[in-house]
């Protein structure tokens, strides 16, 4: 059985490193990440914070940075207010994003969610759809801002 809430994965016509850019230069997140506002160093065990404004509603989601492997891999745990779910452990997720060079100039990401304890809520089984969709727009703009 998968502890995975959600698994997301697209091809982008850009090298790693222009990927990698995209996926960790703020101005560059604010085109693709709901307008976010992203605050971090992009150091292991720091926060990381996102700040915007969703459906006329402001936002101001948080985790910490677990993991960073330039051009490979980029984890962070993430929590949202608007889940709906109380500041708390058992509510954060695990958000991690794999970069894999396809060749050619291209570069395969696949991003996975999944309960930061390692357990799969039920709510989490019923929003996994959601979830999907949501990673998928967010990686389809991350594609537009890096084949630029």
């Amino acid at each position: 059985m998968t502890t995975e809430t959600a698994r997301v994965t697209t091809l982008i016509d850009a090298p790693t490193e222009k990927v990698w850019s995209a996926l960790t230069d703020p101005k560059a997140i604010a085109e693709y990440y709901l307008g976010a506002k992203v605050e971090t160093d992009w150091t292991v065990g720091h926060p990381i914070t996102w700040k915007g404004e969703w459906q006329g509603k402001p936002y101001e989601d948080k985790g910490q940075i677990l993991s960073v492997d330039p051009e490979r891999e980029l984890s962070y745990s993430h929590w949202s207010a608007m889940s709906g779910g109380e500041d708390e452990p058992e509510n954060y997720h695990l958000v991690t994003m794999r970069l894999h060079d396809a060749g050619g100039g291209q570069t395969r990401v696949t991003l996975t969610q999944s309960n930061l304890d390692g357990g799969v809520s039920d709510e989490d089984r019923q929003h996994r759809e959601d979830y999907e969709h949501n990673w998928a727009t967010m990686l389809e703009g991350l594609k537009q801002v890096a084949e630029r």
